[in-house]
């Protein structure tokens, strides 16, 4: 077959309407790519001082959940969950960071957050904002509900919070909210979307 200006021409627009057909990914949670004008980079501290930002995970699909390490349920159940998403991918899994971001920094120090986070998976990573002015920035960046509400001691107070997550994809853009207790083979099925 003889390959002339039109026909090569011809071919290229066959290849971009096949690439513009490419399926859409089918999430099975909150899908809000590209309609989110929140959530778009942090600035937080690690357990070993130093301070991250959604750029130091470029190239992996990121995990990002706020909570506390006293928190009684929520918590440990999604930290959990994904843990056992982490066995479902595989291979796979060392293109997922979790963050673990703490909405109680006041008790949740460093040392705590390098203790209790890879307590689940040695991969996953605590971060802590660095004063109530960074906590306050982070958590209304990314429409995050928090509220403190006393206990019958002063250090025996409980966090009230958004129990969602969110996904980054490995170029760094806001994909999906996460619903709380979707089970690891729904999240684990999302994930590999986003890594594809």
């Amino acid at each position: 077959m003889k390959f002339t200006p039109l026909r090569s021409y011809l071919i290229a627009i066959l290849f971009l309407v096949l690439a513009a057909c490419s399926p859409k990914p089918e999430f099975k949670n909150i899908d809000i790519t590209g309609g989110t004008a929140f959530g778009k980079d942090f600035s937080l501290i690690d357990p070993d001082g130093r301070v991250r930002t959604l750029a130091d995970f470029k190239g992996k699909v990121v995990v990002m959940f706020f909570g506390y390490t006293q928190c009684p349920d929520v918590c440990p159940t999604t930290l959990t969950e994904m843990q056992q998403v982490m066995t479902l991918l595989g291979p796979q899994a060392d293109k997922v960071q979790v963050l673990f971001v703490t909405v109680d920094p006041t008790r949740d120090t460093a040392a705590i957050l390098k203790q209790y986070v890879p307590a689940f998976d040695s991969r996953f990573l605590g971060l802590r904002p660095a004063d109530d002015a960074a906590l306050e920035k982070v958590t209304k960046d990314f429409k995050i509900y928090y509220k403190k509400v006393p206990g019958t001691s002063p250090g025996s107070y409980t966090m009230d919070h958004t129990a969602g997550s969110y996904a980054f994809d490995p170029e760094g853009h806001l994909r999906l909210y996460i619903k709380h207790a979707q089970g690891p083979e729904t999240l684990a099925h999302d994930l590999k979307e986003l890594l594809k």
